[in-house]
């Protein structure tokens, strides 16, 4: 081979290849016959090697993550999709499992991959090339909401990439594999990183807070329960529809996910006392535990008054307005925060940070479940004084790819 040139590109082997999810398959056997010789792994080595028919990432949050979606370029067709979603998928899966994709140069930063999990998701646009009639009806933008101040920067998108896990090392190293993957298909329309408490640093089981220091999420269904299962996973059982109102076939096993960017103003916070805060939440701040209980997940009293004949939790206040009547609209939250410094601002008053939320929803049907409960929100909440939606974007969550197959694999059929 004559002085600089270069091999066969990773791309040119992958995507020719017939056999690749095989090759994935494989891959993750060998790691999985290391780690039986090993033992049990280390914080550091553990693998997500999932055979739910379900993606991974979904109620499961590491402490680091990152939210991709791109644009598919104007020459991607059909076939080019599918050529896309093979090549992640293999690159996934080895990622997940702790083995480097075919042609990583840094092959050794893939052996700590610290409860990495890759979750896809699909805009309207790949629908639309793979199978138009299969459009969820509820996929696209949402309605407007009076509090929005949505910037395209944030907003919307074609394909989705989520990559989450322990190490923020690992994480990077994972998204660059895949932005890799996509760059001759796409290009970034945003990127949006966030972080949650480190593991290890509360107990198994604790709520963690957001940076209005609030106990965050107190209310979510439980993983692995079949109130949670009903919430989030598509089915015949649940009201998601298509077109003609029949759940999608392909979806079945699959969620959606609405993604909002949500700015939180710090600064103003800061002027609010505690009692304050907590009456325009509900909820006690050190214990999370509603106004009218001890401990946080106490149910509330929405009827209990003071001396004075008000209520003890207010009925604009935050817990009140998203808590809905209506035991259908539910929803799973799993949030990330955001915190980026504010660069050439000085003085008193000065806003010091960009900081807010990544407020990730799964649920089976956002138009159901999600927007009822936004909706309110927006006609009325207290938190809305110091918060507002700056981002959003809806995609479907296909279920997990078949074996030796390809995400999304079920809406090409």
């Amino acid at each position: 081979m004559a002085s600089g040139q270069r091999g066969p590109r990773r791309r040119d082997v992958l995507v020719g290849a017939a056999g690749i999810g095989l090759g994935a398959a494989a891959a993750i056997g060998v790691g999985s016959a290391v780690r039986a010789a090993a033992g049990e792994p280390t914080f550091g080595t553990s693998r997500v090697v999932d055979t739910s028919p379900h993606q991974p990432g979904i109620g499961t949050a590491g402490a680091h993550g990152v939210f991709i979606a791109v644009d598919l370029a104007e020459s991607v067709d059909r076939d080019r999709l599918i050529r896309l979603l093979r090549l992640l998928t293999d690159d996934a899966l080895r990622l997940m499992a702790g083995q480097a994709p075919i042609g990583d140069q840094e092959p050794e930063m893939a052996e700590v991959p610290a409860n990495l999990a890759i979750t896809f998701g699909f805009g309207p646009r790949v629908v639309e090339l793979a199978d138009p009639a299969a459009m969820p009806e509820w996929l696209g933008p949402l309605p407007s909401f009076s509090i929005d101040q949505l910037e395209d920067r944030w907003s919307d998108g074609d394909l989705l990439m989520l990559v989450a896990g322990d190490d923020p090392l690992s994480v990077a190293h994972a998204q660059r594999m895949l932005l890799k993957d996509v760059r001759a298909f796409s290009t970034i329309r945003w990127q949006q990183t966030g972080f949650r408490n480190a593991r290890g640093a509360l107990k198994e089981g604790t709520t963690q807070r957001n940076l209005f220091g609030q106990i965050d999420g107190t209310a979510n269904p439980q993983p692995g329960t079949a109130e949670f299962d009903r919430v989030v996973w598509t089915g015949a059982a649940h009201p998601s529809t298509g077109r003609g109102g029949a759940v999608p076939e392909w979806l079945v096993g699959g969620t959606s996910l609405v993604l909002r960017r949500i700015h939180m103003n710090l600064e103003t916070w800061d002027e609010v006392d505690r009692p304050g805060r907590e009456a325009s939440v509900g909820r006690r701040l050190d214990t999370g535990a509603p106004l009218t209980g001890s401990a946080e997940h106490d149910e509330p009293d929405f009827e209990a008054r003071t001396p004075q004949g008000f209520t003890v939790i207010n009925p604009v206040s935050h817990m009140r307005r998203s808590r809905p009547d209506d035991p259908t609209q539910r929803i799973f939250r799993q949030t990330y925060n955001y915190d980026h410094p504010v660069a050439g601002v000085g003085g008193m008053g000065a806003e010091v940070s960009d900081s807010g939320l990544l407020f990730a929803s799964y649920q089976a049907n956002p138009a159901t479940q999600f927007v009822p409960i936004q909706q309110r929100l927006a006609d009325g909440d207290l938190l809305n004084t110091w918060t507002v939606p700056v981002g959003s974007a809806v995609f479907a969550i296909p279920p997990a790819a078949p074996p030796g197959g390809f995400i999304g694999e079920q809406l090409f059929q």
